[in-house]
This record gives structure tokens, C-alpha cells and sequence, in this order.
């Protein structure tokens, strides 16, 4: 079954397309000082070696990592698998408790650098609200 949560996937397919992934950003960078690279990376966010690794990968483009914590309500995530029908969320939708008890849905915190206010953003998107709220808020930090 189409599952990017199995072991098949996380040992024959996974770290592959995220390395695919970093290495296409990273070419980006000699375009535009600008590249946002939307994946989960739900393993790497919470390992400081690996994103000191990236940050090390940044220097020589003169760039660095901000990351976006997309921050929903576990029940808006649900709602929102359900209506983009997709089969990468078949296994998730289907085993709802078994996959929440495997995602985090807390920021990483242990990657959130107290001396640099933009390395970590929280983007808030529960409802409308919010996020014409984080959008109006993120924007700027991005455009500098």
C-alpha cells in the first residue's frame, strides 16, 4: 500500500528524495536569494546534527535556514487529508490514532536558536484567521 510512513519507504525511498530536495534548493540559490522548499523534513527538524549539517551546506551561498512551523489544530490537519483526497493520506486517514501517535505536532524547539528571532517562525493555520495572520506576519521576515 501507497504508505510514506512505512519501512519500506523511510529505508528504500525516503532520505533519497529529501537529499534530491536540498540539493535542488540549493542549486536554486544561485538564481534567486530566495527558495522555500515545502516538505515535512518531520525527522530532520528535530535533529540538531542534520541541521547544523544544512546550515554548514548554506554558508557558502551566503544563505541561511529559517524554518516554517506550520502550526493546525490535529482535527483541521484530518479535515483538510479528507478534502484534498489524495492517496499519499489513504494510510494516514485510515489508521488516524496510530499515525497521531507517530507525528509531533509541537515546534521544534531544540533547533530554536534564543539569539536569532527568525530562525524559527511560527505559522499559525487553523482557521482563516490565522492564517492571514501568519501571512501578514511571515512575509516581511522572508523579504529582508
Amino acid at each position: 500500500p501507497y504508505n510514506r510512513s512505512s519501512d519500506f519507504f523511510n529505508k528504500n525511498i525516503r532520505d533519497y528524495e529529501y537529499k534530491a530536495i536540498v540539493d535542488l534548493a540549493l542549486d536554486a540559490l544561485d538564481y534567486d536569494d530566495i527558495v522555500l522548499l515545502n516538505a515535512p523534513f518531520t525527522q530532520e527538524v528535530r535533529d540538531a546534527a542534520y541541521m547544523d549539517g544544512l546550515r554548514a551546506r548554506l554558508v557558502p551561498k551566503h544563505a541561511r535556514l529559517v524554518i516554517i512551523w506550520i502550526d493546525a489544530a490535529s482535527e483541521v490537519c484530518r479535515k483538510r487529508m479528507e478534502q484534498r483526497q489524495s492517496d499519499r493520506d489513504t494510510w494516514k486517514l485510515t489508521h488516524w490514532e496510530q499515525y497521531l501517535k507517530t507525528t509531533s505536532f509541537e515546534p521544534p524547539s531544540s533547533i530554536d536558536d534564543p539569539h536569532d528571532k527568525h530562525d524559527l517562525l511560527l505559522f499559525h493555520n487553523s482557521t482563516q484567521h490565522e492564517f492571514r495572520e501568519s501571512m501578514a506576519r511571515v512575509l516581511p521576515i522572508l523579504e529582508k
